[in-house]
């Protein structure tokens, strides 16, 4: 399996467990001129941005260590093109989850960043 496959492989995943969890998929693998969004649902009212990683062995630390701060101004710009481009902007409510997958576990954070 590639790189790709095991990517798409977590989001598939990721995609299930929150769903099992109560949110409502809106789109996979968004992309923007600034990168992509792993997945973007639902929780309620609340538009729920969730980047995805996924690690084989710990001793290179967990995927959601490697959400730098780069990383994460990325996916709150692509997020805010995703929010102008659906018109949702002005009026939604939203937040940026991360989801670490490691062999056996899944990690959720709610909000484990936010826009500055």
């Amino acid at each position: 399996m590639n790189t790709k496959e095991k990517g798409d492989l977590a989001e598939k995943n990721a995609c299930i467990f929150l769903e099992k969890k109560g949110l409502a998929l809106v789109a996979r693998q968004y992309r923007s001129r600034f990168g992509e969004i792993d997945l973007i649902m639902k929780d309620k009212e609340t538009v729920v941005f969730i980047e995805v990683r996924s690690r084989q062995y710990a001793a290179f630390g967990t995927g959601i260590d490697s959400i730098d701060r780069n990383k994460q101004r990325k996916i709150v710009q692509s997020a805010i093109c995703y929010l102008q481009k659906n018109r949702l902007l002005d009026n939604t409510d939203c937040r940026f989850d991360v989801i670490g997958i490691s062999p056996g576990n899944i990690e959720w954070i709610k909000d484990a960043f936010y826009h500055e």
